[in-house]
């Protein structure tokens, strides 16, 4: 079953938060807390959506998502920040059925596009983006500023 995240599975999805950095071999860099969490998925003005991937009551995965826009296309589309099926519930089509999903919201709402990043050594994960007909972006390198480097943009004088 998929259905959207509520403020109860906060835990859970910071739980597979940490079990998806530990994967990605950087546990180190997670500063996410529930209450940060809590805040941006059920807050005032949320700009950030979940859905879980649940076997009965236990949650198997989650895809943590926010929307972009396309200037060319003139729509908005999906980004999708993480998507994560625990070890124990893998192979059971939880992930396709997350992503799958989220096609269905972009293809009701008009949206343009469904993207997301991958990490360049994580062959099995690619080879299943593949498997669902996914491509990778061509000729685009993704760039990030964040820490000191952020700090320092940000006092440029205008």
């Amino acid at each position: 079953m998929i259905r959207p995240a509520t403020p109860e599975d906060v835990p859970a999805v910071i739980d597979m938060i940490r079990g998806l950095a530990e994967y990605e071999k950087a546990l180190d860099q997670v500063e996410a807390t529930p209450e940060r969490l809590h805040e941006h998925l059920f807050g005032p003005a949320p700009a950030l959506f979940c859905h879980i991937a649940a076997e009965g009551e236990r949650i198997a995965g989650f895809a943590l998502w926010f929307l972009s826009y396309s200037t060319w296309q003139g729509r908005h589309g999906i980004y999708l920040e993480d998507l994560f099926v625990r070890p124990e519930h893998r192979g059971a089509g939880h992930g396709k059925a997350l992503l799958a999903e989220l096609a269905r919201i972009c293809v009701a709402r008009g949206y343009g596009r469904f993207e997301w990043s991958v990490l360049d050594w994580n062959s099995p994960t690619i080879e299943f983006y593949r498997s669902i007909g996914a491509r990778e972006v061509e000729g685009w390198d993704r760039y990030r500023l964040t820490g000191p480097a952020l700090e320092a943009l940000a006092r440029t004088s205008r």
